[in-house]
């Protein structure tokens, strides 16, 4: 299992798969799509880390790519981004990131019903990232983020 997404694609190149580089890719696709980041274009980490750059208010905190193989028969490779949340200071005030709003379940169960339909189970991915981030936060875009790696990006919605 790869700790680092450098290992990932190691991996990949040494099994001769694109395995891990593929679930890299769909997590990241899905982070674009809801707009998860806003690319700071006045400079790099490092200019920010070295002085060169300012920004005033924002914290730099640390993320990266978790991976797991579902058990699922044909043994999916998972990539999750998250924060290093073992790397930062517990929370002052009280945080709170809706996972999925009440009318929207009621609408589905309504649904449900009129069509007489059963309601086995719900799986709703991502669900964090429909929360807006208040806090000014950056992170520094990883290999991950392939063409924007080493740049600022600013957080816009809850890891």
């Amino acid at each position: 299992m790869p700790k680092t997404v450098a290992e990932a694609y190691e991996i990949d190149h040494v099994t001769g798969t694109n395995n891990w580089t593929l679930a890299i890719e769909k997590e990241m696709r899905k982070i674009r799509e809801l707009d998860y980041f806003e690319k700071w274009n006045k400079g790099t980490s490092k200019a920010l880390r070295s002085g060169k750059a300012k920004m005033p208010g924002y914290e730099e905190i640390g993320c990266h790519m978790v991976f797991d193989i579902k058990m699922d028969g044909k043994f999916t490779r998972k990539a999750r981004y998250v924060a290093n949340g073992n790397e930062t200071e517990p929370p002052t005030a009280q945080t709170y990131a809706s996972v999925v709003s009440r009318d929207s379940v009621r609408i589905a169960l309504l649904y449900a019903a009129l069509n007489d339909l059963e309601v086995l189970s719900c799986d709703v991915t991502n669900a964090y990232l429909n929360a807006d981030c208040r806090e000014k936060i950056l992170v520094q875009a990883g290999p991950e983020f392939g063409e924007d790696e080493g740049l600022v990006m600013i957080i816009k919605k809850a890891l």
